[in-house]
């Protein structure tokens, strides 16, 4: 090969290093910037860290910044300096230098971070330094570094030694326990034992300004300078980094330089912005001012604990989302508008926007989108066909060449263009009014005719293994379309709600796993040919809701497919043995960015895909590492009373366990007056991921059931708590889905004083006290009570005494008065019914008396036979009055109940020998008693005769006057 070829050979192929040596760009990491107006501090921001438990801390010009996910909090120094390095130790302690002191930040009995001078501790003119510009731990040591003296102390407090290099230095660097100085007109020195030596390599950076040192292998040093780019030791050796990227180093001014966990190395600049490299120098990635960044001086650089890059600027501080699979592709790299279309074509990109077409070379980092001339408008589609690449756009069909596009048909509305496998040499072509067909010649693709027989818009079309070609409408249902002979028309056939499709709307038709798969609002059809209805599909079932409605899939050349739903994005990554694995949690980044009028995911190569979004594209990596778990806490920030107006703070989160900080509870005594039961709790989650917020769920457990619903909300307020014991319990969920530790509080509301228990102690004492006063009140009042009236009875009992006797005297006449009076009476009532009933008995014998004679005057024996009757029933009857009731009723009241007892006594007798006895009682005589028994008085004489021997009487004894006796 002669020399002109050789030097032409290594041209090129430098040439082709540059240009290839970022690799592949299409967007920039998801971003988040903090204003000097959002964390309220200066605007230099010098050094960035974070604690365990994920509290960033920030060495502010104004002092230090707090962020802890959700709040900026800034702890100023009385001095009012600056602050140039903050360093956290694993005990929680936050160790700051700043201009004219040094020192530690730790919790006052409140939880809020107060500050401990430790260079008030150095006596004589050695506390009268300038800057202390870094603190670094060095084993057991502390080591703050300032442009004169490095002051060393222990954990404790105490300084152990002063070392005084004999140059003063610019720089430190701690680097595998070796702290390194970089000193003015000396170069790169090295402390040990106490002393300060100048490095083996040291003289080489001599009038270089050191920016960083990290080592990259061992006995390996990267080494950064402000202005004279970026140099690698190996052993006693130096070169340049990377020969092709030095003289970007160099106009850059290099601010810092780390390495991150993935093994890349971040350079921050100061005019360049961020330039991420590989291990050998080659630039994956520069972000600056406008193009994934908001300003282009970097100060300071920190990964934190989920992979964050965050850098602080000049004037604010930025977190960039280093780890996520997501790029975003929009007007930062040149492409303006709503994203809808894309084709990746070798190594150019094409992006269609709601603004034109728009193309890049990707393996050009340093080049931003072109736009494609006259395509200014809205673009739904574009596709590479028949070696051509094909626009569809609102105002018709297009071919784009060198840049330029060239209309084809000047038919409005190209939503979609389908390259026929039935008819290889056409392209169908679906707009707002129908179909049309081009046809491939060896041109170009040339517009033929409109297809007749169909007017319906066609946006979505899919063309089947038989030549089918399937349309879905957005809100009327499927069609299923043939082509004519000819070509010169279309039969189509309407499926819809009596095919078996759920309804009419809201369907779409797409190829996966070569076939073709109908989604619909609620859930996931295909075609049945022999019964020629939609049917349910079995395939995603698995991996799916059954009526799920997936508004956009996409499948890419390994198999896996991506999908938009309306409940989540995700893929569906596709295994070795056929069978599909679902991410879904890493995706709720793209939570309301994407495009919501034309969703549509597009694969660019093997396992890299497009995402349409409102601004421009999403492009995801599916190589990148998935999501990892990880743990973190929820923190109260602030513990307040809410209805206090002085010393309402109860805590602000943080207290000292013995000698370490601790965000967990540890006085769990802690008691509120009853005066005071409203309290404010403020809490946030670390979990840095910077443009998405956590939600929250909190619990006060002995007032509410159980958790609340999921919210953004960093505070919780209850206003008149009862008295009793609680435990407020808070958990976090970040974006991915991701649930913390619980946190824990526990506090008492004290009761009011008058239900305290000393309160009832005393209620119960005052009551007994006063049930004795009242017990001898009355008993002293009983006791007057009862002497008066003993005395009045006394008194009343002589009096009733000799009342009594007259009054009982007067009584017993007129008890005798009063019963005579009474025996009188009912004496004249048994009379008058014994008298009524003599003559009722009198006047009835009468009559059968005149009735006998008339019988017996009588010739008519009919006549006869019925007086004879009449005669018979009352002689029947006469004994039955009821008259005799009354009588026995009287009689037994005036007699002292002489039936009852006579019954009693005698129950043998007969009712006719009862009445006897009574009659003989009332001494009535012998007639008397003939009538009302309406008998003879010989069967009266008869009737008396019988009645003696039941009472089994002697012959000396009277009937009547023993009856009188009983």
């Amino acid at each position: 090969m002669t020399g002109k070829f050789k030097i032409l050979f290594i041209l090129i192929s430098l040439f082709l290093i540059v240009n290839y040596s970022y690799g592949q760009f299409i967007g920039y990491p998801f971003y988040k910037y903090y204003s000097s107006q959002d964390y309220h501090g200066g605007i230099q921001n010098w050094k960035i860290t974070q604690s365990q438990n994920g509290l960033l801390y920030v060495a502010n010009n104004f002092g230090l910044l707090e962020f802890d996910g959700t709040n900026w909090n800034k702890y100023s120094l009385e001095s009012g300096t600056k602050c140039r390095d903050v360093f956290v130790d694993t005990d929680g302690k936050i160790y700051i230098a700043a201009q004219g002191d040094f020192g530690y930040y730790i919790p006052d009995n409140l939880g809020k971070l107060t500050f401990v001078s430790l260079a008030d501790s150095i006596a004589g003119d050695k506390r009268n330094f300038d800057e202390a510009w870094r603190v670094f731990k060095k084993n057991d040591q502390l080591l703050f570094c300032t442009f004169d003296d490095i002051f060393i102390f222990n954990k404790s407090g105490e300084l152990l030694d002063i070392v005084n290099p004999e140059t003063d230095p610019d720089n430190f660097f701690l680097v595998n326990h070796q702290l390194y100085l970089n000193q003015a007109g000396k170069g790169l020195s090295v402390m040990e034992n106490g002393e300060v030596n100048q490095a083996e390599f040291g003289k080489f950076f001599k009038n270089m300004t050191i920016s960083g040192i990290i080592e990259i292998s061992n006995n390996q040093l990267l080494i950064s300078t402000l202005k004279n780019g970026v140099f690698v030791k190996t052993g006693n050796s130096i070169s340049n980094w990377n020969n092709q990227n030095q003289s970007i180093f160099q106009n850059s001014n290099i601010n810092q330089m780390i390495r991150l966990k993935n093994g890349q190395i971040a350079i921050g600049t100061q005019n360049e912005g961020l330039f991420l490299l590989d291990t050998k120098g080659n630039i994956k990635m520069q972000l600056n001012k406008g193009r994934g960044i908001e300003n282009r001086t970097v100060l300071s650089l920190f990964e934190d604990i989920q992979g964050n890059l965050w850098l602080g600027h000049n004037n604010g501080i930025s977190s960039v989302a280093l780890n996520s699979p997501f790029e975003h592709v929009n007007e930062q790299t040149g492409l303006p508008g709503t994203g809808y279309d894309a084709l990746l074509l070798r190594d150019t990109l094409y992006l269609g926007t709601n603004n034109g077409l728009y193309f890049k070379n990707i393996q050009h980092k340093n080049t931003t989108f072109q736009k494609v001339e006259n395509t200014t408008g809205q673009v739904y589609n574009i596709k590479h066909l028949h070696n051509s690449i094909i626009m569809g756009h609102h105002s018709g069909t297009y071919n784009i060449k060198n840049g330029t596009a060239k209309k084809l048909a000047d038919i409005p509305g190209t939503w979609t263009l389908l390259d026929l496998r039935k008819y290889p040499k056409y392209v169908l072509q679906g707009n707002y009014k129908g179909l049309s067909l081009f046809e491939k010649t060896k041109n170009g693709l040339v517009f033929l005719h409109k297809l007749e027989g169909f007017e319906e818009s066609s946006r979505v079309m899919e063309e089947d293994e038989e030549g089918n070609i399937w349309m879905t409408h957005g809100y009327k249902g499927v069609y299923k379309i043939n082509l004519s002979e000819d070509l010169k028309s279309v039969k189509s056939e309407y499926y819809g709600k009596e095919k078996g499709l759920p309804s009419k709307v809201l369907i779409n038709v797409w190829r996966l796993n070569n076939q073709l798969i109908f989604s619909t609002e609620s859930g996931i059809y295909e075609y049945d040919k022999k019964k020629d209805r939609f049917i349910k599909s079995s395939f995603l079932s698995n991996h799916f809701p059954e009526n799920v409605q997936i508004v956009s899939f996409a499948e890419d050349a390994l198999g896996n497919i991506y999908f938009v739903s309306t409940n989540e994005t995700g893929v569906l990554e596709k295994r070795t043995n056929g069978n599909y694995q679902k991410h879904t949690a890493v995706f709720n980044q793209l939570r309301n960015v994407l495009n919501d009028d034309l969703h549509n995911i597009i694969t660019l190569e093997a396992n890299k895909v497009l995402f349409a979004a409102k601004e421009g594209f999403i492009h995801f990596d599916n190589a990148v590492q998935k999501l990892q778990e990880i743990e973190y806490n929820v923190i109260f920030t602030k513990i307040s009373i809410s209805n206090s107006k002085e010393d309402s703070i109860i805590t602000y989160g943080r207290q000292m366990d013995g000698q370490n900080v601790s965000f967990e509870q540890i006085n769990k005594d802690i008691k509120i007056p009853f005066k005071d039961n409203s309290i404010r709790i403020e809490y946030s989650a670390p979990y840095m991921n910077g443009q998405f917020q956590n939600e929250y769920q909190y619990w006060l457990e002995n007032n509410e059931e159980n958790y609340s619903d999921w919210s953004f909300r960093t505070a919780k307020e209850y206003t008149n708590l009862t008295e009793g014991d609680y435990t407020f319990h808070v958990r976090a969920k970040n974006i991915h889905g991701q649930i913390s530790n619980i946190a824990t509080y526990e506090f008492t509301i004290l009761p009011p004083w008058y239900r305290t228990t000393w309160a009832y102690g005393l209620y119960i004492f005052l009551a007994l006290i006063t049930s004795v006063l009242i017990f001898l009140i009355f008993e002293l009042r009983y006791k007057k009570k009862t002497e008066i009236i003993t005395e009045e009875k006394e008194k009343e009992i002589t009096r009733i005494d000799s009342e009594l006797k007259t009054s009982e005297q007067k009584l017993e006449h007129l008890k005798n008065e009063k019963l005579k009076s009474e025996i009188k009476l009912k004496n004249k009532e048994l009379a008058t019914s014994t008298m009524h009933l003599i003559n009722k008995n009198s006047f009835i014998n009468s009559i059968k008396t005149n009735l006998n004679n008339i019988s017996k005057r009588s010739k008519n024996q009919e006549v006869k036979h019925e007086i004879s009757r009449v005669i018979h029933n009352i002689d029947k009857n006469i004994s039955a009055d009821e008259d005799w009731e009354h009588f026995s009723i009287h009689f037994d009241q005036v007699h002292g109940d002489f039936i009852k007892r006579w019954q009693k006594d005698y129950p043998d007798l007969s009712p006719q020998e009862m009445k006897l006895s009574a009659y003989l009682r009332m001494n009535l005589s012998t007639k008397e008693i003939a009538n009302l028994l309406n008998i003879s008085v010989r069967g009266v004489e008869i009737a008396r005769y019988r009645l003696r021997k039941k009472l089994e009487l002697e012959r000396s004894d009277n009937l009547q006057e023993f009856i009188l006796k009983y």
